[in-house]
């Protein structure tokens, strides 16, 4: 591999900081430890500016480079917080925190972006300015979003923005990425029923929230398989039930919650509204009353043609042709750096974690292997991007 010559200087170091965050995680934006070591090595490093507390406490740093002549910013995004899984694999860096772990590899996107970061202040072989950020809250916090709506865009003048994630299962030293949608749209929906409590043993009494519930459950199936274009994707998983305190008493009230997956705008629309109808339909049936409540989260994750052929070739000189996938399948999970490809176009890609334990697993660990190739693609969007002319 190519990789960035200084670079090897610097494994033990960027491997160092990884495991130190992986010992401490910190979950959405509680993330006051990690973003204090962020910034405190973005100082260390000689950044042209560390500000601190964007998006509540997300870090950004500025890097302006040898050159200025071409005007132009590009933002690299990195996530910091970890999740709320008991870890269970034995490691020296394990979690030094009961109920919580980075299960994700925010860790490793970190520690990442801080190698670059640290590579690219002490170089700066590039005409431009980059501007490198931390954000908390990736995990179902919308953190994203709160770094955007603090004018992170427009305050530090970033015109492209590009972020990157690993994937258990993807060799080490391969890239993935596609034009346009590559994850869905991760929405929340809550349904309540409200039916009339009874005796068990008396149903008759009643009208029962729990067969109603299993009733929705089934229904609201029906949404993909006969709503939805055979062509399109969407997903609708109930995951949570919630009815009744005894073993002899019909509830009164039972609540459902779940999560909706989609790719496209319309079908998003879709669901949403057939999910209402289906609810009010089924309550009608059973003399109930059903309220459904359909929150949208993160929107679907859209990559912006010219920045992701650029970002894949890229990948192409680090690793070659034949470790890089142009038009990988999309993925049903939700990032929230779809808010910052909102804002302004940019590409998402994804790093092989090689043969390790899935996103979200408690034995999960990122994979110290992939560090040089993250570093590498870091540097190299950027030196090429913007390059440096006699």
């Amino acid at each position: 591999m190519p990789m960035i010559n200084s670079l090897a200087d610097h494994l033990d170091d960027i491997r160092a900081w990884r495991h130190d965050i992986h010992a401490h995680p910190e979950l959405q934006y509680d993330v006051h430890r990690t973003a204090a070591l962020v910034a405190e090595k973005l100082e260390a490093f000689g950044l042209d500016e560390v500000v601190t507390g964007i998006g509540r406490t997300g870090v950004v740093g500025v890097i302006r480079g040898r050159g200025q002549n071409s005007g132009k910013t590009i933002g690299l995004r990195s996530d910091m917080d970890a999740l709320p899984i008991q870890e269970i694999r034995d490691l020296p860096h394990k979690s030094q925190t009961d109920g919580k772990m980075h299960a994700c590899g925010h860790d490793g996107h970190t520690a990442m972006l801080l190698g670059a970061a640290r590579h690219l202040a002490e170089n700066r072989d590039f005409d431009g300015t980059v501007v490198v950020i931390f954000q908390p809250a990736e995990e179902g916090g919308a953190g994203g979003k709160a770094m955007v709506d603090d004018g992170m865009m427009e305050r530090f003048g970033i015109q492209e923005v590009y972020g990157m994630h690993n994937v258990p299962g993807m060799p080490v030293g391969t890239f993935a990425s596609k034009v346009g949608p590559l994850m869905a749209a991760a929405d929340h929906i809550e349904i309540t029923i409200e039916g009339k409590g009874a005796h068990a043993a008396m149903p008759h009494n009643g009208v029962d929230t729990v067969l109603i519930a299993s009733a929705v459950v089934q229904a609201l199936q029906g949404i993909v398989s006969r709503n939805v274009d055979p062509l399109d994707q969407a997903v609708v998983s109930i995951t949570q039930i919630h009815a009744g305190d005894a073993f002899n008493v019909i509830p009164q009230v039972a609540e459902l919650a779940g999560t909706v997956r989609t790719f496209l705008p319309e079908t998003r629309d879709l669901v949403e509204r057939r999910i209402a109808e289906v609810c009010a339909g089924v309550g009608a049936a059973y003399g109930a009353s059903i309220t459904a409540n359909y929150t949208r989260n993160y929107p679907a994750t859209v990559n912006h043609a010219d920045q992701t052929g650029f970002a894949l070739d890229v990948a192409a000189e680090i690793v070659g042709e034949s470790g890089v996938q142009r038009d990988m399948d999309g993925m049903m999970g939700g990032e929230d750096f779809s808010f910052m490809l909102l804002e302004r176009p940019g590409n998402f890609i994804f790093v092989g974690n090689g043969d390790t334990a899935g996103l979200h697993h408690p034995e999960y660990d990122f994979n110290d292997d992939a560090i040089p190739y993250g570093c590498s693609y870091w540097i190299s969007l950027v030196e090429r991007s913007m390059p440096l002319t006699a």
